[in-house]
């Protein structure tokens, strides 16, 4: 059994550390603030969860393990209204985001 929550903690980490990982490429590959905002804002919250989850595995069943649940509900409440305000702000303080011919949002950028 213990070789099992070694697997499964070590697949989840493995997976976490990849789409933090390819969050931080969006942070560095995304032309604007609000798609960089975008790819920080749903796959780092992911990837970090997905850590330590792999982590609660890790640990069994003890008091880190609740500990850590706390860490990834906190950790989902506050990165979507973090990025909204920096969104927000952004927007109130004149921010543009980057925008085609038409007006609609460009992905040629």
């Amino acid at each position: 059994m213990n070789l099992v929550a070694d697997i499964l903690g070590w697949a989840f980490i493995a997976a976490g550390s990849f789409f933090t990982v390819v969050g931080a490429f969006g942070l560095v590959r995304m032309p604007d603030l609000y798609t960089r905002l975008h790819a920080s804002g749903v796959l780092d919250p992911f990837g970090v969860s997905l850590i330590l989850i792999g982590l609660m595995f890790q640990a069994g069943l003890t008091l880190v393990t609740v500990k850590l649940a706390f860490l990834v509900v906190l950790l989902m409440f506050t990165s979507p209204v973090a990025c909204h305000a920096l969104a927000r702000a952004a927007l109130h303080r004149g921010v543009k985001p980057l925008l085609d011919d038409k007006g609609d949002a460009s992905s040629k950028h």
